[in-house]
């Protein structure tokens, strides 16, 4: 029964506001839900995972599915953008599981059965999903299967269904961590280094060697006698087309209208704050004053200096001034402040506490049986840090014993009122004014837009291959509108005014569409040319240099004839840091080289080399322990490449962007 009891104070709250979220349903007309799936037809997918389209109404049902699921885990029904958006990512993780991992490891014979999630369940088979989930801890912490029954007993009597679709998601999170674990211990496993292995690891490493070399730069000048041709190019192309594999995108430039706030509202925001200065001064309800006055509201936090450098440098330094108690109006931008110190005290950075529900039936058994653990300042639980050691608080519900204290530092509690400068009706309507006349100018096409940028002298920004998951430009963040525009739009078309978070009017310009698939042949060609005229102005000039030398038998002979010196490094290790200055395929080429002979000429990145190893040497500092991290992390990338891979041989669509 104590197992029951705990289960109902952990849900107690929660199931109020589970079954508030269930009747909201009721809203929903099923109808126009059908009306809605109906008219989706492919190009409404959000998405296609190894050919099973996913549609915006099935993948929204996830959503709302982990949205509710979020709902349980948290207590709580508030979400921000960012949750939104991580709820949605669990969401399409899942579906990536269900329809392709899942999928492969059955290919590859691993399963997992009834009896083995049975086993799972109970903590015979350990999974964090149920051993560190808090809702499965007995009296003392433990994971426990009476606890995960007790709850089982109370999911019958929950009417919402919460509860099951709660457990549902554990019981299935817990299975594909299985698969997870199953299929990764093949590469784990099968991936390792015997003994003889790691010598030659370690051997290799420790080998260093000394080099003297001569190096002809390339140059920056162009070799006007080499040249590539269109076939050249075009045979480079197909030849190496996978890599020029590219995801749809769009060009575009734009202007932007920043709304700022005029000198009459910075001089509003300055009288605001002094209008309500002597209330600030010495009211005794802070918090509500600056509830209804301010924009940064009242916290119980205990803040040292420096740390209010983080609200304005003007406030840190009169809050920790000498003889600090109520500033006057401080100035910091276009914000305004006053700043007043409530309350200071020596605060340890952190208390040895016991803590247990102040509700219990016996507060001194439980603190007795409670671990001990180190806190530091938490919201809602500020006055916990002033309390003395071995002394007794109760605080939001818990009683603190604390043992022990560290490090105590002087600290103020400290009100601050603020007031930033924000654009008035007229000086918005001034800036959107200006907009319209450029908008009205461009007349929904580019030319048209350039034009306009000239006759009103206005920047426009240039942003190219933009994807269709971009939500910012340049500073300006939420900036979607933007983007689906540009994705919707035809090539040559100027958008209309695009209003973003009341802040900004842009007007934007399509200038090109990539779509998804392979980066045409022409626009790949400037890179493709860049690339084969380097190997062969390389092959060139490595020619060149060959004929110079012909028959020298000494690198000093060979410097003089090429018009240069002869250059050495010593200590170089294959794949160290200490050869990052140097140009890799020299460097790969003379680890490998005999010792005592010349070699070359070899064409680098920026130069042709020639080149001799004059000794090498084995140390030690490349240790056994050094080549098993080093294995180590290479097996941990190989883990992390699994489903990359499978998502890639798939041809997985995320098509996300294009709905949220």
């Amino acid at each position: 029964m104590a197992a029951l009891e705990t289960i109902r104070v952990k849900f107690g709250v929660l199931i109020t506001v589970l079954i508030a979220v269930a009747l909201l349903s009721f809203i929903i007309d099923p109808n126009t839900l059908q009306s809605v799936s109906s008219s989706m037809s492919s190009k409404y997918d959000v998405g296609e995972i190894d050919g099973k389209a996913i549609s915006y109404v099935d993948f929204q049902a996830d959503v709302d599915k982990y949205s509710a699921i979020n709902e349980i885990m948290s207590g709580s029904t508030a979400k921000d953008e960012q949750m939104h958006a991580a709820i949605r990512e669990t969401a399409w993780q899942a579906l990536v599981d269900k329809y392709l991992f899942v999928k492969n490891a059955n290919k590859g014979g691993i399963y997992v059965g009834k009896e083995e999630m049975s086993d799972i369940i109970a903590g015979n088979i350990e999974s964090p999903v149920f051993t560190q989930n808090p809702m499965f801890f007995d009296e003392n912490g433990v994971f426990s299967t009476a606890m995960v029954r007790e709850f089982l007993d109370y999911m019958e009597t929950d009417q919402t269904g919460r509860l099951q679709l709660y457990w549902n998601y554990l019981v299935e999170t817990a299975k594909t961590q299985e698969y997870y674990t199953k299929y990764m211990s093949l590469f784990t496993q099968a991936d390792f280094a015997n003994a003889l292995m790691l010598t030659n690891e370690v051997a290799d490493a420790n080998n260093t060697f000394n080099v003297e070399f001569v190096m002809v730069p390339f140059g920056y000048a162009k070799d006007s006698t080499v040249v590539v041709s269109d076939s050249e190019i075009k045979a480079y192309y197909n030849a190496h087309k996978k890599f020029f594999k590219q995801q749809a995108s769009r060009d575009i430039e734009y202007v932007v209208f920043e709304v700022v706030p005029s000198a009459d509202d910075i001089a509003a925001a300055n009288q605001a704050v002094a209008d309500v200065y002597e209330q600030f001064a010495t009211t005794d309800n802070m918090k509500a004053f600056l509830l209804a006055n301010s924009d940064r509201q009242y916290d119980n936090r205990w803040y040292k200096a420096g740390e209010l450098n983080s609200v304005a440098k003007v406030v840190n330094d009169y809050a920790f001034g000498d003889k600090a108690s109520v500033s006057e109006v401080l100035t910091s931008g276009k914000t305004f402040y006053a700043v007043r110190v409530m309350e200071e005290a020596m605060v340890p950075e952190s208390l040895y506490v016991k803590y247990a529900p102040a509700n219990s039936d016996d507060v001194d058994s439980a603190l007795e049986a409670a671990e001990p653990i180190w806190i530091t300042q938490t919201a809602g639980f500020e006055d916990v840090m002033t309390a003395k050691k071995n002394t007794t608080v109760t605080v939001n519900g818990l009683t603190f014993q604390v043992l022990d204290t560290k490090d105590p530092v002087a600290k103020k509690r400290v009100a601050v009122l603020e007031k930033a400068a924000i654009a008035g009706k007229e000086t918005v309507n001034s800036y959107y004014s200006k907009a319209n006349t450029f908008a009205t100018k461009t007349a929904g096409k580019y030319e048209n837009f350039k034009k306009a940028c000239e006759e009103e002298n206005v920047y426009a920004h240039p942003v190219n291959k933009m994807l269709e998951s971009a939500n910012r430009l340049g500073a300006i963040e939420n900036t979607k509108e933007v983007t689906r525009w540009a994705f919707d739009a035809k090539k040559g078309a100027a958008s209309n005014i695009i209003t973003v978070d009341n802040n900004y009017f842009i007007i934007a310009a399509l200038k090109g569409i990539h779509e998804e698939g392979y980066t045409p042949v022409e626009e790949a060609a400037r890179t493709i040319e860049t690339t084969l005229y380097s190997q062969k102005l390389g092959d060139k000039k490595a020619l060149e240099v060959a004929e110079k030398i012909e028959g020298l038998t000494s690198m000093e002979a060979i410097a003089e004839a090429l018009g240069t010196t002869v250059s050495t490094k010593d200590g170089v290790a294959f794949g160290s840091d200490n050869v990052r200055a140097l140009d890799p395929t020299f460097v790969g080429a003379a680890s490998v080289a005999e010792t005592g002979k010349i070699y070359g000429p070899v064409a680098g990145g920026i130069g042709v080399y020639v080149y001799k190893v004059t000794d090498r040497e084995t140390g030690a500092f490349f240790t056994e322990d050094d080549a098993k991290a080093r294995d180590a992390q290479m097996v941990q990338y190989t883990t992390q490449m699994v489903l990359p891979v499978m998502m890639d041989d798939a041809d997985v669509k995320d098509n996300r962007a294009r709905f949220y």
